[in-house]
């Protein structure tokens, strides 16, 4: 069948017999860099870059990262051993320096980089050109209206440019088929507050990069009576920025006087025993300066020499003492035990390699409110000490400790171990409550509960473009805020010369993208130039 409306050669004639084909153009090598440039250089993909860094983001909030929670890693991979590996290898646990985040981020840092520039470019174009010639019908345009003026054109243009310049916009007079007119805009502020929030998102990934490269994290738990001291031997975990040099730990130290907690204590209420508030009084000592006392709450990190001290857990960390048979003290010091749960049930390990005929270690349970359950076995029923027990397992054998390898403070393996007080042993459970003492078994010695003093877990963290990252964000809401709020708009005023002589003043607007507010700004500007105009002429 052939189509009369085509011509008998076209492509899909029937009747072509010509039997060539269209050939679509082949890119090449740079026709597909330029294009993959154009496309990742695109406001919509920066959008869409942006969208997903925010939901890599969220697996650092919901696992514990490395970085600021070592201890919580940890106790995460015993909870879940299956889920574990699997988030390892993932790089869940390290979120924010895993290679897929990464790639999102550096993805997003060259897509706004490569949106900003020509924009700024063509902005600053924008801002030095002339406002556009008058257009030859205002009636097409927003907002049109129409008044006749006793004043002649000249003086009519002439006044309104004045109105218009009171009123914050650029003009340039125009004449057109023998009229004159003024063409104003204003609202650049528009799309300066728009470059202003895209630079500003770029400078926060700046200093976001270099505040993690140049900065540190470092955990330590401190018990009561003890300190920390701003170096590397002091902390229990640290994590370096790629760019970490030894000159950036400032020196100071954090003494823990003692750890407040508040809790519920009505006995009426269902919240009972929930906590209320924790504050660590803490003395602060830096090079030169005298001690002050202070405090930190999980809210209200201490700056101190350029970091921040944050509080993020606290438990109890009893001092258990071991004496050999003739009484020698051979362990006595506070150690932090693992809360199990809201009540504070805890877990704690203690290895003993030397001082006794054999190297000994023990699991220990501590509940600081301990009830007898239906089963038969102990329980906390409330996180403060109001019948503090503590009972020990305890193993003879080698501890692992010589082989040259590190191990896990808490955790005991007990492969090569003997239970020598237990449930798989002929000796009990060795149970102790505040200031008892029992023999250990086979005459190794024994073992006393001497005190149950408090710990915090607080994290230091050091990142020197924090200020930067403060400037930056402050920089994209107002930036946000200025290209939301500004209406970008074009007015004019033409003056046309009636066949009678009579003037009729003619105005209108444009604005660039939804504008509610033109017509009634048409109105106002007709409005305005009318008034004066008429003042004018009376004087």
């Amino acid at each position: 069948m052939t189509d009369s409306s085509r011509p008998s050669d076209h492509y899909d004639s029937s009747s072509s017999n010509t039997g060539d084909k269209i050939v679509q153009p082949r890119l090449g090598v740079v026709g597909y860099l330029r294009f993959f440039w154009r496309m990742l250089t695109s406001m919509r993909t920066a959008l869409f870059l942006l969208l997903l860094l925010a939901i890599a983001a969220i697996p650092g909030s919901l696992v514990p990262q490395v970085s600021s929670d070592p201890n919580g890693v940890i106790q995460y991979k015993a909870n879940n051993p299956d889920v574990a590996p699997i988030l390892e290898n993932l790089q869940v646990f390290t979120t924010y320096s895993s290679v897929w985040f990464s790639a999102i981020y550096l993805l997003l840092f060259v897509s706004l980089i490569g949106c900003v520039i020509p924009r700024t470019k063509h902005h600053f174009d924008a801002l030095r050109a002339r406002p556009p010639k008058t257009p030859a019908n205002l009636a097409r345009l927003e907002g049109f209206t129409s008044q006749g003026s006793a004043a002649d054109a000249e003086a009519s243009i002439a006044a309104g440019r004045q109105v218009l310049k009171r009123l914050g916009y650029r003009t340039e007079l125009y004449t057109t088929g023998g009229s004159p007119s003024v063409s104003a805009e204003r609202g650049y502020l528009r799309e300066t507050g728009n470059l202003v929030f895209h630079s500003a998102l770029i400078g926060v990934l700046v200093a976001v990069g270099l505040g993690g490269g140049f900065g540190y994290t470092g955990q330590r738990v401190v018990v009561e009576g003890y300190a920390l001291s701003n170096s590397l031997a002091s902390y229990d975990s640290f994590n370096p920025g790629r760019f970490f040099t030894d000159a950036a730990l400032q020196p100071f130290s954090v003494a823990l006087d003692t750890f407040v907690p508040t809790y519920e204590e009505d006995l009426t209420s269902k919240a009972l025993g929930q906590v209320l508030d924790y504050t660590a009084n803490v003395t602060t000592m830096v090079p030169g300066g005298q001690p002050e006392e202070s405090t930190i709450k999980v809210n209200e990190p201490l700056a101190i020499a350029g970091t921040q001290v944050y509080l993020l857990g606290n438990g109890y960390a009893p001092v258990i003492t071991v004496r050999d048979p003739d009484g020698n003290v051979v362990f006595s010091q506070p150690t932090a035990f693992l809360p199990q749960d809201a009540n504070l049930f805890s877990l704690g390990i203690v290895k003993i390699p030397d001082g006794l005929e054999e190297q000994i270690g023990i699991r220990a349970l501590f509940y600081p409110t301990a009830v007898l359950t239906d089963l038969g076995t102990l329980a906390s029923s409330y996180p403060d000490l109001v019948n503090p027990q503590l009972t020990m397992e305890v193993y003879t054998g080698d501890l692992g400790l010589d082989n040259g390898q590190g191990s896990n403070a808490y955790a005991l393996d007990t492969d090569s171990l003997t239970e020598i007080a237990g449930r798989a042993a002929d000796a009990p459970t060795i149970k102790l409550g505040l200031g008892d003492s029992i023999d250990l078994p086979n005459g190794l010695g024994s073992v006393e509960l001497t005190a149950i003093p408090r710990f915090a877990s607080l994290d230091v963290h050091h990142d020197p473009a924090q200020g930067w990252v403060l400037l930056f964000a402050i920089l994209v809401l107002a930036g946000l805020v200025t290209s939301l709020f500004i209406p970008r708009r074009r007015m004019w005023i033409k003056a046309v010369n009636g066949a009678d002589g009579a003037v009729t003043l003619e105005y209108a607007g444009l604005a660039r993208g939804d504008d509610p507010g033109l017509n009634a700004a048409v109105a106002e500007i007709a409005a305005k130039h009318l008034d004066h105009i008429g003042h004018k002429v009376e004087s």
